[in-house]
């Protein structure tokens, strides 16, 4: 399992942290399952997890367990009516790892997640291009994705909804460069570029 205890135990004893990962690893558990959430869950979780591991192979990323970990408290908070998400969960990190350097670079990693814009750090691109590789999965997937946010937004009435909407996935397309590393550009691009696509029309039906 891609969120195995274990996983995180190793993570924690490569960064020299104090405390016990197996105390935070089930308290993520828990978060990561809570009722509201539908996208942003263990299956999220493990995704990025798994996207990681293979851009890890490229050697490309310079400091892997600093991504890692932002990976593991990036969505740690999320509130669907909330506005303070990623900060909520940067403040998870910095009270698991402590208030150190390297802690603060987790936190600071996991707020790029807000606006998957990068700061100036190295491996800025890294965690917003694994946190946006779901617009490439195989097109079922993505169309259980945009099912999982719209739960997610259930609350939203449903014109609402498709015009908030429509204006996010127009956002993506509308970019350059949806993906930021040239590792994640040739695996990714192409393919999240149709499903977005595709997402669009499925969004323009909820108007109809």
């Amino acid at each position: 399992m891609m969120t195995s205890n274990v996983r995180l135990e190793n993570l924690w004893r490569r960064l020299s942290l104090s405390g016990k990962a197996s105390v935070w690893h089930a308290r993520l558990l828990e978060c990561y399952s809570e009722p509201q959430r539908a996208y942003h869950t263990l299956q999220h979780l493990e995704e990025c997890l798994r996207c990681f591991d293979e851009a890890k192979v490229s050697g490309l990323i310079a400091k892997p367990d600093l991504i890692e970990m932002a990976l593991w408290f990036h969505d740690a908070v999320y509130d669907p009516q909330g506005s303070e998400n990623e900060e909520l969960s940067a403040k998870m990190a910095l009270e698991a790892l402590g208030n150190h350097e390297m802690a603060r670079e987790v936190a600071r990693l996991i707020l790029l997640t807000k606006s998957h814009q990068p700061g100036e750090g190295e491996d800025d691109a890294w965690i917003i291009d694994i946190d946006l590789a779901i617009f490439a999965q195989p097109l079922e997937r993505v169309l259980e994705y945009e099912r999982q946010i719209r739960a997610e937004y259930a609350w939203v009435p449903q014109a609402v909804y498709a015009e908030k909407r429509a204006e996010i996935l127009t956002g993506f397309l509308k970019r350059e460069k949806i993906y930021l590393t040239a590792w994640a550009r040739e695996r990714y691009e192409s393919q999240a570029r149709a499903n977005l696509r595709e997402l669009e029309r499925v969004v323009e039906s909820f108007t109809d």
